[in-house]
């Protein structure tokens, strides 16, 4: 098969500059590259076309002699073997700094180790989720309550090892513990996971019978879980180390206790203040009147009702609210109570006079002209 123009191969014009054809050669090697197409026969021809052209184009001397003569020019150097060296000093130019890099263009990061390193490090515990639904009050003033979940434990019977007692694990013999095996791609070696140990450098010939050799048991536990006063809807509560257990020595992941708060009948809160409303007589708003009022607390309270009032008032009550989430008890937010005047839908015959007499005595306007919206 004719070889094609490695400026067309790489998709770039003639008078391409070294940054354009690094560029078209990073871009179609990490496309292209045989760890990301496996048993891709094609791509894997594309990588190598691909990096004979980059081998030619990004050496001044070798592309200005395939300008000129083309395939025969090139052929005649190096005794028609193709010379890699440009293209290993020019990785860590390619790649951004290290041909590990290019690993986290296919798997997102974390695929370039070196060969001769093991996987088998302690690795974290996954963290768990669960949800409680508490009273308002509740998370007004703090409470306590159990909870009961299950988690991944490590395995009492082998001490977590996941080998049977007096067993233990021995080194892998594929990959005589390193983690990874190596195979020749191309020009290069290629470093990845052994499927025998799945990148731990051990394994187990007698597995523990209890945990079946993943060294985790699962486990139901009770524990008490302290809600701090001040939560609010969606808060969470962080226990560390309650998760589940760690790999290979890890620690132990985070139990994440997400707080729901049930709506109360009458009080509604915004931060650390609470609001309610409360009802009262016309005579009240009126000529003012002194009424008590329920608070969060569950106790009743004295409010002053000044004479005059309108509908839709609000009054405030200092250090009556919500106290701020892990602060101080005694530093609360506010409570704000809005007055709302009940018109009677009924009168009796007595009532309907009294009315009318007052209505006379403050000579109400049956003619009233219109006032603005309060902004």
């Amino acid at each position: 098969m004719a070889k094609r123009d490695y400026y067309e191969v790489l998709g770039v014009p003639k008078g391409a500059s070294q940054e354009e054809i690094k560029k078209a050669y990073r871009k179609l090697a990490i496309a292209n590259h045989p760890d990301k197409n496996p048993g891709d026969k094609a791509a894997e021809e594309r990588f190598k076309e691909a990096t004979e052209a980059y081998e030619v184009l990004s050496d001044e001397k070798k592309r200005q002699t395939y300008d000129q003569f083309g395939f025969a020019g090139i052929d005649g150097m190096n005794g028609g073997a193709h010379d890699y060296s440009n293209v290993y000093r020019d990785f860590g130019d390619i790649f951004g700094g290290g041909f590990s890099d290019i690993f986290e263009s296919f798997f997102g990061g974390g695929g370039g180790r070196s060969a001769g390193r093991s996987q088998a490090g302690p690795e974290s515990g996954a963290s768990l989720r669960y949800d409680v639904e508490i009273d308002f009050a509740e998370a007004v003033f703090g409470t306590k309550v159990e909870i009961s979940y299950a988690h991944q434990v490590a395995c009492d019977s082998c001490g977590g090892t996941g080998a049977r007692a007096g067993s233990g694990k021995k080194i892998c013999p594929t990959c005589n513990g390193t983690g990874q095996i190596r195979r020749n791609s191309g020009f290069f070696a290629i470093a990845s996971t052994c499927p025998t140990c799945n990148g731990t450098g051990s394994v187990i010939d007698n597995p523990c019978s209890e945990c079946h050799g993943t060294g985790v048991k699962r486990k139901q536990q009770k524990i008490k879980v302290t809600i701090p006063a001040g939560v609010d809807n969606g808060s969470r509560v962080v226990l560390s180390g309650m998760g589940d257990a760690g790999a290979n020595g890890g620690p132990a992941g985070d139990l994440y206790v997400y707080v729901n708060v049930r709506r109360h009948k009458f009080f509604v809160r915004d931060g650390q203040d609470l609001y309610c409303q409360i009802p009262i007589s016309i005579t009240q708003a009126v000529l003012g009147a002194d009424i008590e009022v329920p608070t969060i607390d569950g106790q009743k309270v004295k409010v002053a009702i000044p004479s005059g009032v309108q509908n839709g008032k609000m009054l405030r009550l200092r250090g009556r609210g919500v106290p701020r989430l892990r602060g101080p008890l005694d530093q609360r937010g506010d409570m704000y109570i809005k007055l709302q005047v009940d018109i009677p839908k009924r009168l009796n015959t007595k009532a309907k006079q009294l009315m009318r007499e007052l209505a006379e005595a403050l000579g109400e306007n049956n003619a009233p002209e219109p006032v603005a919206f309060e902004e």
